[in-house]
């Protein structure tokens, strides 16, 4: 193991890159874990901080091109969080290396002391939040994480998982408080494989715009997670390796690895540089796509929309070892006690009660039906606009597709036939989940206000969903293998085709409550339900795109804010203006997720609107992030800057601080 890990750090160092090893775990008794099969023996509580720093100093010793260490300081890594004394002794074990080496720790459980605790060497120092959870969001960082992650006022820190579970449980799948102005540390985003993991990924636009996200409030950058990490994950692979191809002719010589040398390469240029110029990318797809490889490069960058914004809009677990939205396991739209892998969606556990990844700027399904009823639009994207951009993607996927087909030298080639088929299930996954959360709003239309009409049409809606899950598993049958592996668990495994059985029963479900619900109508029983035409009114609005405001808007955010100071912010609304009052409202808090928004209206002069945030709110060591609610005559609200059509830009401002 050490001559490999010796050869992998020269080759490494022989290509001008950074090596940065990963120590997982420091704990040594597992004897309460079933399966484990790998112990250190002799280790006792006065001895097992002394030998993981002598062990570690020998290490890099050994390996002198290692430039960084990364560890997990939470307990995941079998040592109790806020054991302060243990980490302190391990760190001296890269303090007295003789060489400068990168202290990198994963931000889940830390606290400020433990970054003390990292800086008393004098090493560099840096932390590494996960970039949206485990999974692969919209290019932008979250304007706020779900209700289930924020600090719970009512538990201590006790335990083995003391602060990621308690005071500091806000740091699991973000930023957290890390981004203080004053930070005498790095921090560098970790984005995981959670979304997607083994179909075609590929956009330069968005890609692009990650890299900027990963820049947030002076950030160092974003690692992610190659496609097919986990593949075979806990010992689930198969013999012949990490290739899931049931078609041979698919199969590249080269390795697994050919089929993602796009993604590669838009990662690789455009993470390090967003302003990097297309002929690095376009290169490559005119000489395996000729004349076909602008269409190429349009269809897959639409079918590569798709994902992270089902995983944005629609979040029912934050752990990737539960929620794979590439090949979902279905969760009940009708019965809450149907089993699902998805524990961290609040109760009752059904599919409308799903949180958006983003709450603070996308509606959940029930959360947007409440809204329909109310007439009181939040100005949040709901379910049905992600639907609408779903379908338009999926579309323009498919027809560039065609005509990339039509261009292309020899469309039975391998390479552009492993393409087309990612892209037709991307395609196909977009329609369900539009689909789906059409239904899923007009189910929960009809369980607030009895209305047969509203049930009907998300049956009609459901069985359009399941139909676009069935087309996309018939493209997938002898394409892949019928058991793709990440893991042990069902929800883990499979394929497309084993998910169909589940859709089927929520659909049987549906079928009998309305038949149930004209039972009690036939024996007389009324519901006192709201009222009927408010009803009609949300279960139309359901099934069409909302209608927004659209005003013109000039907002030119402060280039910088002193700390303790008011902040002014003014926004003007372009000719010509819009018909009928109107209000503008401002919400804002620091770049620190373990806080809430506040909301203030502004004041309009003419066609401008200030307001100030006041110095007590900018007494804090952090950027502030703020946008707009603009409220109609109408009824109607609209989010500024909300988001571009291609959904790659910010749809919020940042202020830092001088």
């Amino acid at each position: 193991n050490l001559d490999t890990l010796q050869y992998i750090a020269q080759e490494v160092a022989r290509r001008g890159l950074h090596f940065q090893l990963g120590l997982w775990t420091h704990g040594y008794d597992w004897s309460a874990n079933e399966g484990v099969n790998h112990f250190i023996e002799g280790l006792n509580p006065e001895n097992h901080a002394a030998y993981c720093r002598d062990t570690l100093r020998l290490l890099l010793e050994a390996v002198p091109e290692i430039g960084g260490v990364t560890f997990r300081i939470h307990g995941e890594s079998g040592v109790p969080e806020g054991t302060y004394a243990f980490w302190r002794t391990v760190f001296r074990g890269i303090a007295g290396c003789g060489r400068a080496v990168e202290i990198d720790m994963h931000a889940k459980g830390i606290d400020p002391e433990m970054i003390d605790v990292a800086l008393e060497t004098g090493m560099p120092v840096n932390v590494s939040p996960k970039y949206s959870a485990e999974h692969m969001m919209l290019p932008y960082q979250q304007a706020s994480i779900r209700a289930s992650e924020m600090p719970p006022e009512d538990r201590d820190d006790e335990g083995f998982f003391a602060k990621s579970g308690g005071s500091r449980r806000f740091l699991r799948y973000s930023y957290g408080d890390l981004l203080k102005e004053d930070r005498r540390y790095g921090v560098l985003f970790r984005m995981w494989p959670g979304t997607q993991r083994l179909l075609l990924w590929g956009d330069p636009e968005m890609a692009a715009a990650y890299s900027r996200a990963a820049g947030f409030c002076g950030s160092a950058g974003m690692e992610l997670c190659e496609p097919l990490s986990f593949k075979g994950r806990k010992g689930s692979g198969h013999p012949w390796g990490r290739e899931a191809y049931a078609d041979e002719s698919l199969k590249s010589a080269e390795g697994d690895w050919k089929k993602y040398e796009y993604s590669y390469r838009l990662w690789g240029q455009l993470l390090y540089d967003p302003e990097a110029p297309s002929d690095s990318w376009r290169r490559y797809l005119k000489r395996e796509f000729g004349p076909g490889g602008r269409a190429v490069e349009t269809a897959l960058g639409a079918a590569s929309h798709i994902l992270p914004l089902v995983t944005t809009a629609h979040h029912p677990s934050a752990a990737n070892n539960n929620y794979w939205p590439e090949i979902y396991t279905n969760m009940s739209i009708v019965d809450e006690d149907v089993p699902h892998p998805y524990g961290d969606t609040p109760r009752p556990k059904r599919f409308g009660r799903v949180s958006p990844l983003d709450p603070e700027l996308f509606a959940g399904v029930d959360e947007a039906a409440a809204e329909l009823l109310s007439g009181e639009p939040s100005g949040k994207v709901t379910p049905m606009e992600v639907a609408a951009w779903l379908e338009r993607f999926a579309d323009r996927a498919m027809n560039s597709l065609s005509d990339a087909k039509g261009r292309v030298a020899d469309p039975e080639a391998p390479e552009f036939r492993r393409l087309s088929v990612d892209v037709a299930i991307q395609a196909g996954l977009g329609r369900f989940f539009a689909y789906k959360m059409r239904a899923g709003v007009l189910y929960a239309i009809f369980d607030r206000s009895g209305q047969r009409k509203a049930l009907e049409a998300a049956l009609e809606q459901y069985h359009a969903a399941r139909a676009a899950w069935a087309e996309l598993s018939e493209c997938a049958e002898g394409v892949y293998v019928s058991d793709i592996t990440f893991g042990w668990a069902k929800h883990s495994r499979g394929h497309w085709a084993d998910r169909l059985p589940a859709i089927d029963e929520d659909l049987a479900a549906m079928e009998r409550r309305l038949e149930s619900r004209d039972k009690r109508t036939e024996a007389g029983e009324a519901d006192a339900r709201p009222d009927p035409k408010q009803a009609e009114r949300a279960i139309r609005a359901a099934l069409k795109v909302p209608s927004r405001p659209h005003p013109h808007w000039d907002h030119t955010p402060p280039d910088s804010f002193r700390r303790g100071h008011p902040v002014k912010i003014e926004a003007a609304l372009g000719l010509p203006e819009p018909a009928g009052p109107f209000t503008v409202e401002l919400r804002y808090r620091h770049a620190n997720q373990g806080e809430r928004y506040r909301t203030t209206e502004m004041v309009r002069a003419g066609g401008r609107f200030h307001t100030f945030i006041p110095g007590d709110d900018t007494d804090s060591p952090y950027p502030l992030m703020y946008y707009f609610i603009f409220r109609d005559s109408r009824g109607r609200a609209a989010l500024c800057p909300g988001f571009n059509e291609r959904l790659t830009n910010t749809p919020y401002y940042l202020a830092r601080q001088e």
